[in-house]
């Protein structure tokens, strides 16, 4: 079989953007050490199977390492994406995948607006007083979104798409919108004038969702920049990730619904029994327990210590869950609903608009709509 070189600094770039070596591809493709290194000299030696194999680990067309120049990050990543990497570097080839399909899902989801005449709203930052406190600015921020008592995670992010922001869920299944589980990224958000997104990952509770999702807008809002974070940015208390954590605690739970709490009765209980006292309040507010606390902790209602305890109690509670091993198989029966969950319903509505006018084919609709079978798309139509 006739055997292919390829353009060795292109497979250099992509072994540097994700920081291994040539012995770590070859592990991780059995691939010959010595293949890879002829290869590195502009050598014929690969199959086009093992070409394959190189272009799948890093999310490449066979013939982007064909191509003879080389390669240029802004030709390549978005400024957007830049800005996250620069930030963190992203080393990961399947989150780098994962981020270049949100920017590639927003241009669809532009296109089809286009294609039905929506007009995209360029006016999705509310006209507040930005030079106030976080405090005074979170509290007009929930009466922009219209937040409400008992709004649920579903109504919260309707509420931020309904400003001309796009959100995405990673999915609870595995397929390609997914981010591993553990990986320490949370959220993220890609900042355009036009169009921002929100990046979520799916997490065990909705409260904690909705806090990535509020944090993540306070990013766009305050900042307006594209930010990535991993978990531990969710609890710093420094700098800009400070900001978007009182904006976000703020938001979910303004002083007025704090105050129902009975703190009083809270502390006499053992630390053990804080979430089933919080239950009611962490369903009807949509946020976790230890939002409620930390905001507690702020108003000092409750002392560094309660905190603390409670914090190594639930991270001891983590640490046996993670070590359970369990074989337990989601189910697919709701395999339809999948893109809501995903993309959004203004995303699958706008979708559908386009197939009902003739604008995109069943075919192309299924493709956006994360290559669901067309049986599925049917059924997905008629649920929303």
């Amino acid at each position: 079989m006739e055997k292919i070189s390829i353009n060795p600094s292109r497979l250099e770039w992509c072994l540097n953007a994700v920081q291994i070596d040539i012995k770590h591809l070859s592990a991780e493709l059995h691939i010959a050490p010595k293949t890879l290194e002829q290869v590195m000299d502009s050598q014929k030696v690969l199959s086009i199977n093992q070409l394959e194999k190189i272009a799948n680990y890093f999310k490449r067309s066979l013939l982007f390492f064909l191509e003879p120049e080389e390669v240029q990050d802004e030709n390549i990543y978005s400024l957007q994406f830049r800005t996250i990497n620069n930030q963190k570097p992203i080393h990961s080839p399947k989150l780098r995948a994962f981020v270049e399909q949100v920017e590639k899902q927003r241009q669809v989801y532009i296109n089809l607006l286009e294609d039905i005449d929506e007009p995209l709203k360029a006016d999705w930052r509310p006209n507040l007083d930005w030079n106030e406190d976080v405090k005074n600015i979170s509290k007009n921020v929930r009466k922009w979104l219209g937040l409400s008592l008992s709004d649920s995670f579903v109504a919260i992010r309707e509420a931020v798409e309904n400003k001309g922001i796009m959100v995405i869920v990673s999915n609870g299944y595995t397929g390609k919108w997914q981010i591993d589980k553990n990986h320490p990224v949370r959220g993220f958000s890609l900042y355009y004038d036009v169009l921002p997104i929100i990046i979520v990952k799916k997490q065990k509770s909705k409260g904690a969702q909705a806090f990535t999702l509020i944090h993540e807008l306070a990013h766009l809002l305050l900042h307006k920049e594209s930010t990535i974070d991993n978990d531990e940015d969710f609890y710093s208390y420094r700098g800009s990730e400070k900001e978007a954590n009182t904006f976000a605690g703020n938001v979910l739970i303004p002083d007025d619904l704090l105050s129902q709490i009975d703190t009083k009765e809270l502390l006499k209980l053992e630390v053990s029994e804080y979430d089933s006292f919080l239950g009611d309040y962490k369903k009807l507010w949509c946020v976790s327990g230890r939002a409620i606390l930390v905001r507690l902790l702020i108003n000092k209602k409750i002392s560094q210590a309660h905190y603390q305890n409670y914090v190594s109690f639930k991270d001891t509670i983590h640490a046996r869950e993670a070590n359970r091993v369990t074989t337990t198989r989601i189910p697919r029966t709701y395999r339809h609903r999948e893109p809501v969950n995903v993309f959004g319903k203004p995303f699958v509505y706008a979708v559908f608009d386009s197939l009902h006018t003739k604008k995109i084919t069943l075919s192309k609709a299924s493709t956006y709509l994360d290559n669901l079978k067309i049986s599925d798309v049917r059924r997905l139509e008629q649920y929303v």
